[in-house]
């Protein structure tokens, strides 16, 4: 049998057509309107790094422009419309996903029991029952709150003392959850007194879990390998959604394709059977400064082949070894994704140290035009009242 092949300009505008990245960036970007942007998504990634914007934020504000970062608070703390917890990293999910999460929470439990007794110092499963307690009687609290006679651990995230241990693995075995966040520092409390109920006594078979989580991966990347599907809420095993790529093969529910990546490369993926059917809408021609963790681009691999866009976090870099910078921002223009922005608030100024276009991009002045008017509007959704531009912002 003959597999059909979806070209690479296709391939792109089906990708960001899913998530949301085709059309113009409006609505109000809060209340029910940024539930449904949630709820299409799945979820979006958390990360503290707050240089401009924190990466939750932007990627609610590429999507929404009127989008402010209260508006995504609100969801948790007051709508209760999503909860956090772990897909690959920290997120915020989805409230309707909540019942697939029982899988998760029942697998990161073992899982956690097994090796965090190795890797932590002394035994947390002993402070587990006195963290719950403690919960229990003084209501919400944060890991300072818990182990205060116990000595403070200088050595990152492996060296917590036992009760905060013993706190995160509550929260990543369900039994607490999220009440909110202040300066980035999460506040727990027990989970039947923060999901409500619709959501906390819902239950289904695993296998409907891992059924529904390939479905929704397959969905939401339009087209992708059983990996691809695997990793993309980190909820089934790759095992599991080979499995349910072959029965999904088997019964019609999806087709093989080869996909064109930027170089001409075909890779072998699922999709569904109307993918070459599908009406796309016109892609926007808008400039979009965008976050690294952007659903779009966290898998760095898939980025490189569709868009050939190289991309790697460098905070971790020493300084004089970077190629760009300490948090460098990806920019898209239409479907491309045409070079990386250094910017960073500085009291009420927006400081553009570089913009680096990707070699076959040319910076003619309509580009450069466009590329400063979104950071104007990126500035004054960071909260600046000016930009300023170094000498040689512009890189060739």
């Amino acid at each position: 049998m003959t597999i059909a092949v979806i070209p690479n300009a296709k391939a792109r505008h089906i990708f960001l057509t899913k998530h949301g990245l085709v059309t113009a960036p409006v609505g109000v970007g809060k209340g029910a309107d940024l539930q449904e942007v949630v709820n299409d998504l799945g979820f979006v990634q958390l990360d503290s790094v707050n240089t401009f914007a924190r990466a939750h934020d932007l990627i609610m504000w590429t999507r929404r422009q009127q989008y402010r970062p209260t508006h995504l608070s609100n969801l948790l703390t007051k709508d209760r419309g999503v909860f956090e917890h772990w897909t690959h990293d920290a997120s915020a999910i989805s409230m309707d996903h909540f019942v697939h999460w029982r899988l998760k929470f029942a697998r990161d439990a073992a899982w956690l029991e097994s090796r965090w007794k190795e890797w932590r110092r002394d035994d947390f499963t002993k402070k587990i029952d006195e963290v719950l307690r403690h919960i229990d009687r003084n209501g919400c609290c944060t890991s300072g709150d818990v182990g205060t006679d116990e000595e403070r651990g200088k050595g990152g995230w492996w060296d917590w003392h036992p009760s905060k241990t013993a706190l995160e693995y509550l929260w990543r075995s369900g039994q607490v959850s999220v009440v909110r966040r202040e300066n980035f520092t999460k506040i727990y409390d027990l989970t039947e007194r923060v999901i409500p109920p619709e959501h906390l006594n819902a239950r289904l078979a695993e296998q409907d879990t891992v059924d529904w989580a390939c479905g929704f991966a397959l969905d939401k990347l339009g087209f992708a390998t059983s990996g691809e599907i695997a990793a993309f809420f980190a909820l089934v095993t790759p095992a599991e959604a080979r499995a349910w790529c072959k029965a999904a093969l088997a019964d019609g529910r999806v087709i093989e394709v080869d996909v064109a990546g930027v170089d001409g490369k075909l890779r072998r993926s699922f999709a569904r059977p109307d993918v070459h059917d599908l009406t796309l809408p016109d892609l926007s021609q808008r400039v979009r400064i965008m976050s690294p963790f952007d659903p779009a681009l966290r898998d760095r691999k898939r980025a490189e082949r569709l868009f050939g866009f190289h991309y790697r976090i460098e905070i971790f870099v020493p300084a004089p070894k970077r190629q760009y910078g300490y948090y460098v921002f990806p920019v898209m223009e239409v479907d491309q994704l045409i070079g990386r922005i250094d910017m960073k608030r500085q009291g009420t100024t927006l400081v553009v140290t570089a913009f680096w276009p990707e070699p076959s991009v040319r910076l003619g002045a309509g580009r450069i035009k466009r590329l400063q008017s979104e950071i104007g509007r990126a500035a004054r959704f960071g909260g600046c009242v000016d930009v300023a531009y170094a000498d040689d912002w512009l890189r060739q």
